[in-house]
């Protein structure tokens, strides 16, 4: 199991980079109960790159 720090987590700008989305549908993804998870830090959504990473491979296979 690895650790993850607050410095190692993505920020939703990152993240939408990274899935080639805009900002808005992870927030549109995350009230639907989808998409990859995140967690809130004070009022800030993180978001753990390799949790992200085995979401997006997940997706490619159902695809």
């Amino acid at each position: 199991m690895t650790t993850t720090t607050t410095d190692d987590l993505w920020t939703i700008e990152r993240t939408s980079q990274y899935l080639g989305v805009p900002v808005q549908t992870l927030y549109a993804w995350r009230k639907r109960d989808y998409g990859p998870p995140a967690g809130r830090v004070g009022r800030h959504l993180r978001y753990d790159p390799d949790e992200v990473r085995q979401w997006f491979r997940q997706q490619r296979q159902a695809a």
